[in-house]
């Protein structure tokens, strides 16, 4: 169980590393529902372990029964919880108790990786560090919306690297046929991703390049957010009772765009892949350009010919169950399967998607209107 080992502290060191700059203050915030404080991510990822890994094993003393309370996210199974959008009323257990709690989690944790465990404990520990990977990009996500509607905008942890865009796209044909689709081979998934299946695909184009900010501040100026007849009916609804007139994080500033980076606001960088997009602003753009999204089987049927991971890719296809899909038993089992439902598939990964936690079968969701995770677009069109 060596590999594992080093691997569960590297997964754990890592979550923490992400919050090394912040303040005892930042910990706490939770300015929307969808945005959970710091302090909440370091310990509901702890709770998982304890819950579903350490619990069952005789002679494990818990750390604080009424932490099952505090930190069980969603799981009906585990019992009451806390309500979501109370999680940044919890001045209590303080930043100190929350890493205390991780000690003591990984101190139990790592003498039980040094036993022998049977194949069902392995594939749970494999889980809870994916799960925990998860948690990391929603840490950073979660940080920058914290700070990011900071009147002080502050610049916070190690910078994100983004590698410009090509000016010129390029596209690639796609031919009509049948393709494979779904997770195969023993490596790690989730298990939205498998049940590989068939899927038939009329003839389509898809872009080499995500769209830039360059090319979206056209979409901007050609008063894209003003014209309803490149907007879904909800997303045009959403426009106007929000006053959305750009991408979250851009500030025009003399006739400038400028945006909210992790080293605080910074000038627009015009070849960068646009970020922080919503399904409806997304599917927008693509109207205007007189294109469409692709759907997550045309996205991952040409994945290997582009490049991708810069951001998570909005598709056009509801997130919904593979042929032959059936939930785990017990708390487990509601990880994916209750959530196929009102939302949009995302392809790819992000910039502050950890690293190893990447493949082409990954199936990402959200509902239309949120774009506090780095997202962005892809275009595509039938030929």
């Amino acid at each position: 169980m060596t590999d594992l080992r080093d691997k569960y502290r590297r997964v754990r060191t890592r979550s923490e590393e992400i919050c090394a700059t912040l303040k005892t203050e930042d910990y706490v915030v939770q300015p929307v529902a969808d945005v959970s404080p710091p302090k909440w991510h370091l310990g509901h990822t702890t709770w998982f372990f304890e819950t579903f890994v350490l619990k069952p094993v005789n002679g494990y003393k818990e750390f604080d029964p009424r932490y099952n309370y505090v930190f069980n996210s969603y799981y009906e199974t585990v019992g009451v919880r806390v309500v979501r959008t109370n999680r940044g009323n919890l001045s209590r257990p303080s930043v100190a108790d929350v890493y205390n709690y991780r000690r003591y989690i990984d101190a139990a944790m790592l003498s039980l990786l040094e036993s022998t465990l049977s194949p069902e404990m392995t594939q749970l520990i494999i889980l809870g560090l994916n799960h925990e990977q998860q948690h990391q990009e929603l840490l950073a996500a979660d940080i920058k919306y914290i700070l990011g509607n900071n009147p002080l905008l502050p610049a916070f942890g190690e910078a994100n690297i983004t590698t410009p865009v090509v000016p010129d796209k390029n596209w690639i044909d796609m031919n009509c046929g049948l393709y494979e689709i779904g997770h195969q081979g023993y490596g790690f998934c989730f298990d939205n991703e498998l049940g590989r299946h068939t899927v038939y695909l009329p003839a389509y184009r898809i872009a080499t390049e995500p769209v830039t900010n360059r090319e979206y501040v056209s979409f901007i100026q050609d008063g894209g957010y003003q014209k309803h007849q490149y907007w879904h009916a909800e997303g045009w609804d959403w426009v106007n009772n929000n006053k959305i007139t750009a991408p979250m994080y851009w500030h025009a500033i003399d006739d400038e765009w400028w945006c909210y980076q992790s080293s605080g606001l910074q000038l627009l960088q015009p070849h960068d892949p646009v970020c922080h997009i919503s399904f409806y602003e997304a599917a927008a753009y693509a109207a205007w350009k007189g294109m469409r999204l692709p759907t997550e089987f045309e996205w991952e049927a040409a994945a290997s010919q582009f490049s991708w991971g810069q951001r998570w890719e909005w598709t056009n296809s509801a997130y919904l169950p593979y042929p032959g899909f059936k939930r785990a038993e017990g708390a487990v089992g509601e990880y994916n399967g209750k959530f196929m439902v009102n939302q949009m598939v995302l392809r790819g990964a992000s910039e502050v998607t950890p690293q190893g936690h990447s493949r082409l079968t990954y199936r990402n969701f959200f509902h239309a209107p949120l774009r506090w995770q780095y997202t962005g677009i892809r275009l595509a069109e039938h030929i």
